[in-house]
């Protein structure tokens, strides 16, 4: 090969990473004027994010949180989850969807998930149910919607809560609706690859108001501090009634979240369509499977997952193309710190899952020639 061939291979070969930091340029200014407001913990700008989030789901019923960690275990304490207690899970999500359960000392049961769409299997959860059963858990995987109401049937048919894990799926739809809507709880994240970064932080949106103004108290050492709006000296005279968190979210956070909150549709519609792109182009090709979407969902696409064959050759050569390629999340079932939840019981979608997922970059920042050279990259590896 000549050496100008070499410099036209060389010059074909992109960086294509899987995340990157969404960070509009007018944030230093808004950061700047927060940081010399002399309000830089919950205050004014923590309240307008959560309006403007309001306005965004379709909801008033919910709350800025310090992550969406600390949402789930707000959750699952406005429950009053505790030892003794059983939640079903899918094993196939970030650990922080399973970690907080073990801060009440309860038990996670491990439910199967779909080998086509990676989500949570309906059918496999009524089978777990018993007399400690208290909640179902799950993870929206890559911002695809499961079956929330086969989901939310089972739960009311048994008295559960529903906590769904929507870290994944800020902007995802569910018939018609965002998600956040549906269910007894809803956690979003809000960390660094976020569709929208506070750089960490989440939120949880409650059904009942009643977990909502428990959960609203709770968040900042049980005091609900809008009760003392202007009069900051009386907060401590008050009775602290529960033990409370300090999971509040802060103005910087709030900040950086408000800046770039305007951008969501644009950031929603370039994952969409690099989603759909990749839908039609890798349907056909031998050795990949596209994974499936509820007939009623409309995915935030967070992350591209498909399924492949001969993964670890497949993530060698999209790497020596300069594409980032991760799994992102490994099951939990897994870890040793869930050995006391092993149970000597099949999970076959999980199991088929697992041996061939892999995600591929959808983001914002792949325009549509870099998703089409990533398309001509996974067609070449299969050829």
């Amino acid at each position: 090969m000549s050496s100008m061939q070499d410099k036209v291979l060389m010059m074909e070969i992109r960086n294509i990473p899987l995340f990157k930091v969404n960070m509009p340029p007018e944030t230093m200014d808004a950061l700047r004027s927060t940081l010399y407001s002399g309000y830089i913990t919950s205050g004014p700008k923590v309240i307008e994010f959560e309006q403007k989030l309001g306005d965004f789901i379709c909801t008033r019923q919910l709350l800025c949180v310090s992550s969406c960690t600390h949402a789930i275990e707000l959750a699952l304490r406005a429950m009053d989850f505790g030892p003794g207690d059983e939640i079903i899970s899918s094993p196939l999500t970030c650990i922080a969807t399973n970690m907080p359960v073990m801060v009440f000392g309860a038990r996670i049961r491990w439910a199967d998930v779909l080998p086509d769409t990676g989500n949570i299997d309906p059918a496999s959860i009524e089978p777990l149910i018993t007399p400690r059963t208290k909640a179902i858990i799950y993870v929206h995987w890559a911002g695809n919607p499961a079956n929330i109401d086969a989901i939310n049937s089972i739960a009311k048919k048994h008295g559960l809560k529903v906590i769904e894990d929507a870290a994944h799926a800020f902007g995802a739809e569910y018939k018609g609706s965002k998600v956040g809507l549906h269910s007894d709880f809803v956690v979003f994240s809000f960390q660094a690859i976020k569709h929208i970064t506070t750089g960490d932080g989440g939120l949880i949106v409650c059904k009942d108001a009643k977990d909502f103004e428990r959960i609203k108290a709770l968040r900042w050492f049980g005091l609900d501090r809008e009760r003392f709006k202007g009069r900051d000296e009386l907060r401590w005279t008050l009775d602290i009634q529960e033990y409370g968190y300090k999971f509040n979210m802060n103005d910087i956070d709030a900040t950086l979240g408000l800046a770039q909150l305007p951008y969501i549709g644009g950031v929603l519609k370039t994952c969409r369509r690099n989603g759909r792109f990749y839908d039609r182009e890798l349907a056909d090709v031998p050795g990949v499977t596209v994974l499936r979407q509820e007939e009623s969902a409309n995915s935030a696409y967070w992350l591209y997952t498909l399924l492949v064959d001969r993964r670890e050759d497949f993530v060698d050569f999209m790497k020596s193309k300069g594409i980032a390629t991760n799994i992102v999340h490994t099951r939990n079932d897994t870890y040793s710190c869930f050995k006391d939840f092993k149970e000597d019981r099949p999970l076959p979608g999980l199991e088929e899952f697992a041996k061939r997922y892999i995600s591929i970059p959808c983001g914002w920042w792949v325009v549509e020639d870099d998703a089409q050279y990533i398309v001509d990259a996974v067609r070449e590896f299969f050829r």
